[in-house]
């Protein structure tokens, strides 16, 4: 029971339920349309029961720090987006604008159910503020990636010497 813990008492405290369990994830925003007549559909007796929605992707990881960078000096950092659903899926990345010193290298198509491809995320580390921020400057952007059921957040952040 959600009521009581384990010991038989009342709990304090509400349980708080993990986002799987809650059919959200965190760091992303569902679109409006959701049924796309054209995709491929598996249509299996197992798949016919579920209330859940089995589409999407996952990010791993679902954060990229890159620590402190040297101004000048170009970096990269690799993320998986995996297909968890039981459709293939096509996406597409949002570009940073320039002066985030961002950009997104991926190989665009669809991504069958189960696979995964690698996003490249590079960064040119330069400082762009004109007032002195005592030599540390920090870059922090949510890179968007846009697929056919929600647009998925990925947060960048480095401080730039």
């Amino acid at each position: 029971s959600l009521l009581v813990n384990a010991a038989g008492q009342p709990r304090k405290e509400k349980v708080k339920l993990p986002s799987s369990l809650r059919g959200s994830k965190p760091n992303s925003i569902p679109n409006k349309k959701i049924e796309d007549p054209v995709a491929g559909k598996v249509n299996t007796s197992s798949l016919a029961t579920t209330r859940q929605h089995l589409s999407g992707f996952h990010l791993i990881p679902p954060r990229v720090a890159l620590g402190v960078l040297k101004e000048g000096c170009t970096y990269t950092a690799t993320v998986i987006l995996k297909n968890v659903g039981v459709n293939f899926t096509r996406f597409r990345v949002k570009q940073p604008p320039p002066h985030t010193g961002l950009r997104v290298m991926y190989t665009p198509g669809p991504v069958a159910a189960g696979l995964q491809v690698e996003l490249e995320i590079e960064i040119f580390a330069m400082v762009t503020g004109g007032e002195d921020t005592g030599g540390l400057e920090e870059v922090s952007h949510d890179i968007e990636i846009l697929t056919e059921t929600e647009t998925l957040l990925l947060p960048v952040t480095a401080n730039i010497l």
